[in-house]
């Protein structure tokens, strides 16, 4: 929903984790770029009147004091039950709790700044 706050989180790179705090500004609508032949995403599957994928447009709030890497998030007992750190799951967009959220931005600082 507009207003929500969202993780921003680097999945293709060395350095994987949370980077990021981003606010949803405006709501899911279609994304454009799946009936765009021309683009990387177009997909010919996707109907106009059905579509298959959906975008939302976000405003960049911050960057995490360091990247949070997705490592320490597995080794977190409190994100156990998370889709994040379960085996097999691809990351796109994904619920993340009020106690998540908290304990990971906990992991900001390193445990020699707390």
């Amino acid at each position: 929903k507009v207003g929500d706050f969202v993780l921003i989180y680097h999945s293709s790179c060395k350095n994987v984790g949370v980077a990021g705090i981003a606010k949803v500004v405006r709501e899911a609508y279609p994304d454009h770029f799946q009936f765009d032949p021309e683009s990387d995403y177009y997909d010919p599957k996707s109907d106009p009147d059905n579509p298959r994928w959906i975008m939302v447009d976000i405003e960049f709030v911050r960057k995490t004091a360091r990247v949070i890497p997705l490592s320490v998030m597995k080794a977190m007992p409190e994100l156990e039950n998370m889709p994040l750190v379960k085996r097999g799951n691809r990351l796109s967009i994904m619920p993340v709790t009020e106690d998540e959220w908290e304990a990971i931005l906990g992991k900001e600082k390193l445990p020699s700044q707390r």
